[in-house]
């Protein structure tokens, strides 16, 4: 249950069809922060913006949404989708070969072919139209912002405290991936509380043997379907 007396909020850039752990952090605060003007990453470790990973019968494959080139340091809310259908088709062929045989295909695939249909020309649109509907089928509820809305100042932990500030936030709950560039000094000095999310992936059945975790949340619902999908992300 939320504490009235506290806000805690999260901030994460609006990646593409995220893990479960992403969505097991909006089930705990109260505003999520998109974060739209950092730089947009691509080809590392940290990119996750325009791909995320779904199972195959030969193991994970990217899922990746066609985007167009763009220089370096471009704010993530600038970059631009494909104007092609190519990139389209193909991640709805890939989607529908490898999980027509799902128990909730049939249940799930129509919400996907939604996604697809969607026309926008810049990728984080069709992240954050992605990310309704994914919020929709889980039954979770959070308020949003852009960051780009709240004028931020700074970078790295300064940037993160500066917008905590202004949405009046008392917990910041951060995903462990930030522990490597964490400075407690800002938070502290603005007394912010810094919560580390402590997420156990769920186990549950998969397609094509020994269960691989930490793929993108859509395998999840065509191998579980909503209902059975709502309890396990709140187990």
């Amino acid at each position: 249950m939320l504490n009235l007396l506290n806000k805690t909020v999260v901030i994460h850039q609006p990646d593409f069809l995220s893990y479960l752990g992403f969505f097991d952090r909006l089930l705990k605060c109260d505003l999520y922060v998109i974060l739209d003007h950092v730089q947009y990453v691509r080809g590392t470790s940290r990119s996750w913006m325009n791909r995320d990973k779904i199972k195959t019968a030969n193991g994970e494959k990217w899922l990746t949404l066609g985007v167009e080139k763009a220089p370096v340091g471009t704010p993530i809310n600038q970059i631009m989708l494909k104007k092609s259908v190519e990139w389209r088709d193909n991640n709805l062929n890939l989607l529908r070969e490898n999980y027509r045989k799902a128990c909730f295909f049939a249940e799930i695939f129509p919400y996907v072919e939604k996604m697809y249909d969607f026309k926008c020309e810049r990728m984080m649109d069709f992240s954050l139209n992605a990310l309704e509907i994914l919020l929709s089928l889980l039954d979770i509820k959070v308020e949003m912002v852009l960051s780009s809305t709240l004028d931020p100042q700074y970078k790295s932990n300064e940037m993160l405290v500066d917008i905590l500030q202004k949405v009046q936030a008392t917990i910041y709950l951060s995903g462990v991936g930030a522990r490597d560039y964490y400075d407690p000094e800002p938070f502290a000095a603005t007394n912010i509380e810094v919560i580390w999310q402590d997420f156990k992936h769920p186990v549950y059945p998969q397609l094509y043997g020994e269960f691989i975790p930490y793929l993108s949340t859509i395998d999840m619902l065509f191998n579980c379907g909503t209902e059975q999908s709502r309890n396990i992300i709140r187990s």
